[in-house]
């Protein structure tokens, strides 16, 4: 892997953290990278991410093997632009957004086709900014790439390249089945959790029985709708066709159900229950998708003084950060009496045997 200089447009979570397992894993690689964030910047050349922090899109993006285009997807079009004007040949330019479409319309606009290749790395954190990223985000996440039909094959081969270095895993798609792809696994859900999130809040008692009997299963399907309104709204707006389209198909399929269920059809009831569950149990979870994972257990405790709080010393005592923990009160979907969160796997799977070790009874989700 020849990667002499990278530049980066935008030094967020995803652009810190590809920037971060790039100075890992090419370690003499220059960086060089703008961001509107001055704090962002200046932490990055702290930390030593970077080499040269720049105040716009200028000469210091010239003689780059690769640039990473990772501001919002708003603004890729206008820095598209200014890029056009520094960009080197030879230089690969790729993004990092989760709808590629409009960009994909916008570089075939402006001519630049023939240096493009669409990137997704199909990671992402609760938390935001380059204080939160790390090379660790990518690791077995699938990297998505969508290369133009212009751009040479030996520069597809040579990003796949540098994708697995970094620890992802590459997969190469059309930019179209990549927005309906991902418009049906990540966009349509984050849908179907705001719209339900919101008609139980229209249609809750005025004492709010709805909202406080609202446990775990109810939240563990709702929990992607806390999710930014305004990426999600840039999302919807930018995928706009195939999200129509798949919301279409997912409307044709709830009426099927109601039609099944006001005509009492228990064999197609118990078919959709059952196909829905076998298709569920066959997706493998040794990978990150779109949706990002959540990392919290459930365990058994015994209703008494000072329960929770012996939990939260032995998870303490051994450096382990608890980000939320709280009793479940509606269990009925639900095993065990304790939820605890953790920020992320590694703390998680370290509490799972730490508080098996101690003889509590965990469920792993």
């Amino acid at each position: 892997m020849n990667l002499q200089k990278a530049g980066f447009v935008g030094l967020g979570l995803i652009g810190g953290s590809v920037a971060k397992a790039i100075r890992q894993y090419v370690p003499d690689c220059q960086i060089v990278a703008f961001d509107k964030n001055k704090e962002a910047l200046a932490l990055a050349i702290q930390e030593g991410t970077i080499n040269t922090s720049c105040s716009g899109i200028d000469d210091n993006f010239q003689n780059c093997d690769y640039i990473f285009l990772c501001a919002p997807i708003s603004y890729n079009n206008a820095y598209l632009c200014q890029l056009k004007d520094v960009i080197t040949p030879g230089c690969i330019l790729t993004d990092v957004g989760s709808v590629k479409t409009s960009i994909h319309e916008e570089i075939a606009r402006l001519g630049m086709e023939d240096c493009f290749i669409g990137g997704h790395p199909m990671s992402g954190s609760e938390k935001t900014g380059f204080v939160n990223s790390k090379a660790l985000l990518l690791e077995n996440a699938y990297y998505v790439m969508t290369p133009t039909e212009s751009v040479p094959k030996e520069k597809v081969e040579e990003y796949r390249e540098l994708i697995t270095l970094i620890h992802a895993i590459p997969l190469i798609l059309d930019y179209k089945q990549h927005d309906f792809i991902t418009g049906t696994i990540s966009h349509l859900p984050h849908i179907i959790a705001s719209s339900l999130v919101n008609l139980v809040r229209d249609t809750d008692t005025k004492d709010e029985l709805m909202k406080n009997m609202a446990a775990g299963g109810f939240k563990d399907i709702t929990r992607i709708a806390s999710s930014s309104p305004v990426m999600w709204q840039q999302i919807c707006l930018k995928n706009k066709t195939y999200i129509s389209e798949i919301l279409d198909a997912y409307i044709h399929e709830l009426q099927n159900v109601k039609s099944s269920i006001d005509e009492s059809d228990e064999r197609e009831l118990y078919r959709m229950f059952q196909s829905s569950r076998d298709y569920r149990n066959s997706i493998p979870g040794n990978s990150s998708g779109p949706i990002k994972k959540f990392n919290d257990i459930y365990c058994d405790i015994v209703d008494e003084a000072g329960g929770i709080a012996a939990i939260a010393t032995i998870l303490a005592s051994n450096n382990i950060s608890i980000k939320n923990i709280g009793i479940i009160h509606n269990r009925e979907f639900e095993d065990g009496v304790l939820h605890i969160e953790f920020y992320d796997h590694d703390a998680l799977e370290r509490a799972s045997v730490l508080l098996k070790k101690y003889h509590y009874t965990v469920y792993d989700q």
